[in-house]
Order: structure tokens, then C-alpha cells, then sequence
């Protein structure tokens, strides 16, 4: 709508990365067949679902994360009812690279690192510039 570029932006736009990859599909987009015209459409329209699916089995406090981020109104944010001070922060951070170096440790299994090339989306490019070149 060319109404401005603030945080609220980056906030919706982290939403809708967030229901993607919690839901499994795309928000927005219902197939590769999808205009520009129609993907907008719904963009505008704000409308989604936080129900079916693996939304049945997503927590109250998630859908409401979700519904927050992606509301098409910034003049909707709050401000949250709780705000780190400095003296927090250290801690919290602390304790959360603890945990993650912890799982990090005790992963169950190995995973197989390749070289990129070995990718299946690099196959797919080197394929596709192959076909480009043979025109």
C-alpha cells in the first residue's frame, strides 16, 4: 500500500515466516498456478487460519504470537507487559545458550554433512542451466 516501511513490517513479515514453517504450507499462496493479483488479494485481505491441520495440536500461546504478528494493522501493536531490564538479560541469555549447547551435545543422531553440490536444489539449478545453455 506504500504506506511506509517501520518494524511493524519486519514483525508481520517474521509472522508469516512463523506460520509457514509451523503449518507446513505457505500462508498466502495455494499453488504455483498463483497470480501476483491473487496472492495480494489475500494479503490484503488478512484473512488465515489457525485451526485444522497441525493447529490442532499448536498451543493457545503460539496461535495468539501468530495472530498478533499478522494482524494488517500496526496501529494494533502493544507494547508487551513485560520489558527485559539490563540486569535480566545477561541471565536469560545465559541460560539459553546453555540449553541449546546442551541439546547440541546430546543430539541422538549424526547428521550427514555433503558437499553442496550434492544438494538436490543444486542438482535442479545445474539441470536447469544446462537446458538454458542447450537453447
Amino acid at each position: 500500500m506504500r504506506q511506509g516501511y517501520d518494524a511493524a513490517c519486519d514483525i508481520w513479515s517474521l509472522g508469516v515466516l512463523l506460520y509457514t514453517m509451523l503449518a507446513g504450507y505457505t500462508l498466502f499462496t495455494n499453488g504455483p498456478n498463483n497470480t501476483p493479483e491473487e496472492i495480494l488479494l489475500r494479503i490484503g485481505s488478512g484473512n488465515f487460519s489457525l485451526s485444522g491441520g497441525n493447529w490442532n495440536t499448536m498451543p493457545d500461546a503460539v496461535k495468539d504470537l501468530l495472530s498478533h504478528m499478522l494482524h494488517n494493522d500496526p496501529h494494533q501493536d502493544q507494547l508487551p507487559l513485560y520489558q527485559l531490564n539490563r540486569h535480566d538479560a545477561p541471565h536469560l541469555v545465559k541460560g539459553a545458550m546453555a540449553v541449546t549447547y546442551s541439546a547440541l551435545n546430546h543430539k541422538t543422531f549424526q547428521p550427514i554433512l555433503e558437499p553442496v553440490v550434492a544438494s538436490s536444489l543444486a542438482q535442479r539449478r545445474s539441470m536447469k542451466k544446462r537446458m538454458s545453455t542447450d537453447l
